[in-house]
């Protein structure tokens, strides 16, 4: 099942339990505005190339939309449709006052230099600049994408429209970008790890974690729950995996993947098949990479107690139900790694009002609101006597739903 077709399935389940009238569930599943377009441009040998790019928006009954760009060979449209989708009950389970969107473009990243980079970013700017804005759609880095992403399309979009850093969010520091950004997915994840684990009487400290993914997200979570006590046993990325059952050291690690660009020949662990480290006996998985990772093939061989999704749709419905059976806990992705887009909100805010808040107030505010939605969707959970993904769901469609109500739909 496709990344689109997951997505619609959760949502009608959640529509089900807060018994929508069927008009009225297809209208908040229909996109807002979709956009496909070419992006052609010359390369550095003086060759000319073209790529697909996409915008899907959503929704934006509670706001503005808000969403990544990514730019990876995989994108397509109904990947950048089902994470349009998910951003739109994302922000409404945090409760930040924006909707859904998403972009991307079918392309490598590491195949171009950075100015063939700024070429691209800049032709993708021109084909939507017309239909993004501080009060209609604000874009924000995704995979493969970056703060020097966001500041080409700050500068390419103020070309047209004049000076606007509120244009984008995850921008540099010196651009209007805001401090704690680059760790926000990653720390929200660790936020709502604790969240859940004290609702079960565990904490972090003690507890074993395997890590999929350690780019931005996965790497942030595994430095921020090393620093809390957790013992990180394995991670994995596209360079390879690395255990070890005594804990690896996440600071040496960091360093060595930094120097040189892998996590094979690490000293102070195993390299080990990356295809078994969704089912290594640890207490807490945690995939931070692509969707559709954990399937009905390798779910009932899982061995973790808790899985917290940093990753979008990295659990497939089959295996969402082999794993629900086998009383595996999940925190869904619409709640887990909201803090980015929860971050993205506070820059905005930061913009607007043309203040700067210290890192401190931050990551404080990031707590405040990442527990305050875990306590709604428990909420949600004793209501309609659900699981916590059909708990966020439920919430965050709730939300949507009562927004587009208030505004007069059908009138």
């Amino acid at each position: 099942m496709n990344a689109l077709a997951s997505t619609n399935r959760n949502f009608r389940h959640a529509a089900r339990l807060l018994s929508l009238d069927s008009k009225f569930e297809k209208s908040l599943l229909m996109p807002y505005r979709e956009i496909k377009f070419e992006c052609t441009i010359p390369k550095d040998d003086g060759s000319l190339v073209s790529y697909v790019g996409f915008r899907v928006q959503h929704d934006n009954s509670r706001g503005p939309m808000k969403g990544g760009i990514r730019y990876h060979p995989k994108v397509e449209h109904d990947e950048v449709n089902a994470l349009a989708q998910l951003m739109t009950w994302k922000t409404a389970v945090v409760n930040v006052p924006y909707g859904g969107a998403k972009g991307g473009i079918g392309c490598s990243p590491k195949d171009f230099s950075v100015s063939e980079l700024e070429r691209l970013t800049r032709v993708f700017t021109q084909k939507i600049h017309d239909v993004i804005g501080v009060n209609i759609d604000v874009p924000a880095p995704d995979m493969g994408t970056n703060a020097q992403t966001m500041a080409w399309i700050s500068d390419e979009y103020s070309k047209f429209h004049g000076y606007s850093p509120a244009i984008v969010t995850g921008k540099p520091i010196e651009l209007g970008g805001s401090l704690g950004r680059e760790a926000a997915t990653g720390r929200g994840v660790v936020f709502a790890t604790e969240a859940l684990l004290a609702d079960h009487g565990k904490s972090i400290k003690g507890l074993t974690f395997v890590i999929q993914g350690f780019g931005n997200v996965g790497s942030w979570v595994a430095r921020l729950i090393h620093e809390k006590g957790g013992k990180i046993i394995a991670v994995s990325d596209v360079t390879g995996a690395v255990k070890n059952p005594n804990g690896l050291d996440i600071p040496a690690l960091l360093e060595h993947k930094e120097k040189s660009g892998s996590l094979s020949n690490f000293d102070d662990g195993d390299m080990m098949n990356a295809d078994e480290l969704l089912i290594h006996e640890c207490d807490v998985l945690v995939p931070c990479a692509l969707s559709g990772v954990l399937t009905r093939e390798n779910a009932g061989d899982v061995k973790a107690k808790f899985i917290i999704e940093a990753a979008n749709n990295p659990t497939d419905p089959e295996a969402d139900e082999i794993l629900s059976k086998k009383g595996v806990v999940i925190l869904p992705d619409i709640y887990a790694n909201a803090g980015g887009v929860t971050v993205s909100y506070f820059e905005l805010v930061q913009n607007n009002q043309h203040i700067m808040w210290d890192e401190e107030k931050v990551n404080a505010e990031l707590k405040k609101y990442m527990a305050g939605a875990f306590n709604s969707i428990k909420s949600m959970c004793r209501t309609h006597e659900c699981n916590l993904r059909m708990g966020a769901f439920t919430l965050g469609v709730s939300r949507v739903a009562q927004c587009t109500l208030l505004r007069g739909w059908g009138r």
